[in-house]
């Protein structure tokens, strides 16, 4: 078969349950223990790609590759020799593979989605021993869906669709474990810049980074939580959400705690407010009141590290002089930010190579965001504070795992070796 690229759209979650017969066959006898791939940023949207080779003949694929969403599509009406899924009993009709399951693809981007049919083709990766890429395998059945081109708005250019790392039965996690039988659970590395490659895992570590360091060592676990509603734009009535949801119950800056209306931190019976992980955003987003808060002890907390305020630079509201911000191993010397977890001693330290964007030599900016007085989701951890932190979902046992900085640990997620085995 002849071979090529396309690029897709990194999504962690999206759900849905199928009634036709699942199968996610794996082309060969290699049974790899874990699977890699590359994770790259846009420099002009930010948004994370990754590319893998999918169809038939197989082509490289560029998607969007999005925590939380929980499927692959592409946005396309013809996909080329597609086959049409088993327990689809209807006659063809015309579409994109001719094939009648509906779905609802969506884009998390733009909010927006769709009608779509589901189809399954090759999909082919490469197997890792968490040090290196190794042998390509290929999932002979891996199920996608298909739908209309508007949907490709807003994605950064030459995506072709989006690949979901959510829950679903039909995300990249999900299909990848059943194929490969190993572990249900995949890691992420982020890195933070447009020219460096980050990259995910499939399956469980170690996950090594240059020079020799297993990051999966660092973690640090918290339970995972599941919104009974769904969080997608497009969705069945009585679906839980797919996007992976922690409980944060405080935050503290500088280790001291700030006051807030802690009934915005848990999820309620509408599926509305809590503490959700996601790379669609830039920045982490924060319902106004609670970025009030924050942005208050964040500007009261610097003043006594002598760094003194500027004009606001859009889309970020909170901006610094430079000029008393020194630089160290973890970023910006600024006050630390702790998202406390299930007890005092679990939290996720947030430090200035994380928190702050410089958007001049002069003037940094706090990087978050206000979110408005009624989001659905009270937080959103957005990509600028997961860059260049590992970060392990288990689905499985419903755990996250999180590294902090991988700075302190003299490495970073550009350091993956993609230099491959024989």
């Amino acid at each position: 078969m002849a071979s090529s690229a396309l690029p897709f759209f990194l999504l962690s979650s999206f759900l849905l349950f199928i009634s036709a017969s699942y199968s996610a066959a794996a082309a060969t006898s290699f049974r790899p223990d874990a699977l890699v791939i590359p994770v790259s940023k846009d420099a002009s949207t930010f948004q994370y790609l990754t590319t893998i080779q999918q169809r038939t003949p197989l082509l490289p694929e560029l998607c969007l590759l999005l925590v939380p969403a929980g499927k692959v599509w592409v946005g396309s009406m013809l996909i080329s020799q597609s086959q049409r899924l088993r327990g689809c009993y209807s006659a063809p009709r015309p579409g994109c593979n001719n094939n009648t399951c509906a779905v609802l693809p969506d884009n998390t981007v733009t909010r927006t989605g769709t009608s779509g049919e589901l189809a399954s083709d090759v999909v082919s990766v490469k197997s890792t021993d968490g040090s290196n890429p190794g042998r390509v395998v290929s999932v002979s059945k891996f199920i996608f869906s298909c739908g209309s081109t508007f949907l490709l708005e807003g994605l950064a250019g030459g995506a072709v669709g989006m690949a979901g790392l959510g829950r679903t039965k039909i995300g990249l996690p999900s299909q990848f474990a059943s194929a490969f039988s190993f572990h249900r659970k995949f890691a992420i590395c982020l890195s933070d810049s447009a020219t460096a490659n980050g990259v995910a895992f499939f399956g469980g570590g170690p996950y090594r980074l240059l020079p020799n360091i297993d990051a999966s060592q660092s973690l640090i676990y918290t339970p995972l939580y599941i919104n009974p509603v769904s969080t997608a734009s497009a969705y069945s009535q009585g679906e839980p959400s797919a996007e992976y949801f922690i409980r944060v119950k405080s935050i503290k800056i500088n280790e001291k705690a700030i006051k807030l209306n802690t009934s915005l931190l848990s999820i309620d019976n509408e599926g509305v407010g809590g503490t959700k992980i996601s790379t669609v955003n830039p920045y982490t987003v924060l319902e106004s009141s609670i970025y009030k808060a924050f942005t208050k002890a964040f500007i009261s907390a610097a003043a006594a590290f002598n760094i003194t305020r500027a004009a606001a630079v859009a889309p970020f509201s909170v901006c610094f002089s430079s000029k008393n911000v020194y630089s160290t191993r973890v970023g910006p010397s600024v006050p630390s930010i702790d998202l406390v977890l299930q007890n005092e001693s679990v939290y996720w330290r947030i430090f200035g190579a994380n928190s702050m964007v410089y958007v001049s030599d002069k003037v940094l900016c706090l990087g978050f965001v206000d979110g408005g007085a009624n989001p659905r989701t009270s937080i959103v951890i957005g990509g600028k504070q997961l860059e260049d932190n590992l970060l392990q979902f288990d689905i499985a046992t419903s755990k996250l795992g999180f590294s902090s900085s991988l700075l302190f640990r003299r490495t970073t997620c550009a350091n993956f070796n993609f230099t491959s085995n024989p």
